[in-house]
């Protein structure tokens, strides 16, 4: 399609991710942050790049494979913003090897919490380590020698493997020059050591330290000339193919299996290893030299966001809180007749996600609720809110349950619950075949005295109690008549058939949230035309629809003031002369992942004030079905622009702008008042400990 400007007015997705990564990393340089949640940061980088890998790298290759010629409104074809993508995240990579190495590492062990190397292991030490090899990872470990009878082995995805150099023959005359060593997921990437033997308060010995100290063990009478840990990425996309089959959950549980052996994107290997070892890995995983990334230490990083679990070090970590309740429900004994006298906005995870809970467990047990429905995009494999569906289910109530059942990553815990919900009389749904559901949808039907009445909670953030602690989210308990009609709408639309309806108040995609989204832009740059004050603020997680984009920059030569609080990616360049003058673009990186997303107009000084579960990206405004809400209760809404917005654009610590080049700079105090969006809530909102 053709674009309104430039391809240098827009940014490329796949590089903005990773400069996001770079940004969190930044956390774990930062000496102000509590050591052990720096060691975090590492980790969350780690992980952040996994699914990178797996999902945009291999979207980027199997383009170059299909010879796809697909452009972007950057102008990059896949195999430009390949070679792009590859540079960046191995200089990504590299600097956050040398940060655990020549930082996090040593601080680590100036406070008595050590990983011991191999090398300076003194005999007590070597004797533990020993008996603990032969103990607890001998009965399960399962070489492979490479021969004509024994192929390389299919090696499961991000699984720690060893490839190990050989001399000799074995028991029966074979000469095998290679073997492969597959670490079970099941044993610890880490073994801490008892104090009297480690010498430290906390000391710690790899799982690869152990097996290489004693690999030979796994090869009796052959000499052992290397062993290499390695760890290879693969693509994880599912191949269902939606509108050919009929049933997608069993067409789903037949491809998570095949999940692990996706074709291969990435090679990680120790730096120990030698470069005909890497070439002979290589060969075997398909892969280029430019998809090889060499680390100076573990492969995977992510298992090392266990050890702060393990150290009972207080005064290296956040300091714990108390999530707050609002006042209106502070020791409320009937949540309902709470949401009667008004609107509960709950502020997650400053504020607690246990009325929400207690809001569907209370629908469960009450004589009066009739019906339940709900969304289901992520939850957990263990989850209060499932097991009440299910309580209420048994208990004879009216259930229906939106399941997403392509929720990636979360397929299979979907899939689950919705066996559980269906063996209870549930009626579960799989939404709406190639639309995923990603609507954040609570409603309850209750009968009071002579009519039914409807109660709905609506949030910017999934249903999972665990995550309700370290994502920033919104959500809104409501009984409004045209709000909780519109939701009962939606539910029909996924659950029935026919035309969509007219909403009174909710936009919802894929019908009409881009469309009021343009109208509402369009009505600021007509305000800003007729010389009044407009302007813009949304928050969000990503920025990258080309349309909306144009729209803003349409509105910015208008003259509307524009602040866009985006957390990952932003494909908008900001304070270009003559195009975007008026947008500024801010990151905010802390201690919570920023997650809600806020659509805010200005209105004629009105203040229309939206939370949604959508990003502005094509797949949430086209793709998908998606809410956005309005937030009608003045004070409600006038939380939202206090709590949600403002802190987050006078921000001078966790804060980054984008220039005009679109480089990200950390916002400094510079001898001002120092503000922290995220530490000014926690001490606003949260209980006071």
């Amino acid at each position: 399609m053709p674009y309104s400007y430039s391809p240098d007015y827009y940014l490329n997705r796949e590089l903005s991710l990773l400069k996001f990564n770079r940004r969190v990393l930044a956390q774990a340089e930062d000496d102000n942050q509590p050591l052990l949640e720096r060691l975090k940061f590492l980790c969350i980088v780690s992980s952040n790049l996994d699914e990178f890998f797996e999902v945009r790298v291999a979207y980027l290759k199997e383009n170059i494979r299909l010879n796809t010629n697909i452009v972007g409104p950057d102008g990059l074809s896949a195999k430009q913003q390949l070679q792009l993508v590859s540079a960046e995240a191995h200089d990504l990579v590299a600097r956050q090897y040398r940060i655990l190495r020549d930082v996090v590492l040593p601080s680590l062990s100036a406070e008595n919490i050590q990983f011991l190397r191999r090398t300076t292991w003194n005999e007590p030490q070597k004797a533990w380590v020993r008996e603990f090899f032969f103990r607890e990872l001998m009965p399960v470990l399962t070489p492979i020698g490479l021969d004509p009878s024994h192929p390389f082995p299919r090696v499961l995805n991000k699984s720690l493997n060893f490839v190990v150099e050989l001399e000799g023959k074995d028991a029966f005359g074979r000469e095998s020059r290679i073997a492969i060593v597959q670490a079970p997921r099941i044993l610890p990437r880490f073994i801490q050591l008892p104090r009297e033997i480690s010498g430290v308060e906390y000391g710690f010995v790899f799982l690869s330290s152990i097996l290489h100290a004693h690999v030979g063990e796994l090869f009796n009478g052959m000499q052992v000339h290397g062993c290499y840990q390695f760890r290879v990425t693969r693509d994880t996309d599912l191949q269902v193919d939606e509108e050919e089959i009929k049933n997608l959950r069993t067409a789903l549980q037949g491809e998570l299996a095949q999940r692990q052996f996706g074709n291969t994107v990435r090679l990680e290997v120790a730096d120990g290893c030698p470069s005909h070892i890497q070439d002979f890995l290589l060969q075997q995983f398909e892969l280029e030299v430019s998809d090889l990334y060499v680390v100076d230490g573990p492969v995977n990083l992510v298992r090392l966001m266990q050890v702060p679990d393990k150290v009972d070090r207080p005064d290296l970590k956040f300091r714990p809180f108390v999530s707050g309740e609002p006042e209106a429900i502070r020791n409320a004994p009937d949540l309902f007749a709470a949401i009667r006298r008004g609107d509960i906005l709950l502020h997650h995870p400053f504020q607690s996600f246990a009325p929400v809970i207690d809001f569907l467990q209370e629908a469960a047990i009450d004589p009066n609720v009739v019906a339940i429905k709900m969304t289901v995009y992520r939850t957990g494999t263990d989850s209060v809110l499932m097991e009440a569906l299910i309580a209420a289910a048994r208990a004879g109530k009216e259930v229906t349950v939106v399941v997403e059942l392509m929720a990636r990553f979360d397929e299979e815990t979907n899939i689950n619950w919705a066996a559980r919900l269906e063996e209870v009389g549930a009626h579960v749904v799989y939404g709406v075949v190639g639309y995923k559901t990603h609507a954040k949808m609570l409603l309850v039907v209750r009968r009071e005295y002579d009519r039914l009445r409807r109660y709905v909670h609506l949030g910017t953030g999934n249903y999972h109690p665990r995550t309700a602690k370290l994502y920033t989210d919104f959500g809104l308990l409501t009984c409004n008549e045209d709000i909780t009609a519109d939701v009962n709408d939606v539910f029909v639309q996924l659950t029935g058939l026919g035309h969509a309806s007219q909403l009174t108040r909710l936009w919802q995609a894929p019908f009409t949230l881009y469309d009021k989204l343009a109208a509402a832009v369009r009505n600021e740059i007509r305000i800003a035309k007729a010389g009044r004050p407009a302007a813009i603020i949304a928050k969000m997680n990503s920025l990258i629809e080309p349309q909306t984009i144009d729209l803003l920059y349409e509105a910015s030569q208008a003259g509307v003031k524009i602040h866009l609080i985006i957390r990952g990616i932003c494909g908008l360049l900001p304070g270009v002369p003559g195009l975007s003058d008026n947008i500024s673009v801010r990151s905010i990186i802390g201690r919570f992942l920023e997650h809600t997303r806020i659509y805010y107009f200005l209105n004629d000084r009105n203040e229309d004030v939206y939370l949604a579960s959508a990003d502005w990206m094509h797949r949430n405004l086209f793709g998908r079905i998606e809410i956005a809400f309005p937030v009608l209760d003045p004070k409600a809404k006038k939380r939202v622009i206090r709590e949600g917005l403002r802190p987050y654009l006078v921000d001078n610590t966790q804060a980054w702008e984008m220039n005009g080049e679109g480089h990200y700079r950390r916002k400094t105090s510079r001898g001002a008042k120092t503000r922290s969006a995220q530490l000014s809530l926690m001490n606003e909102l949260a209980e006071k400990t």
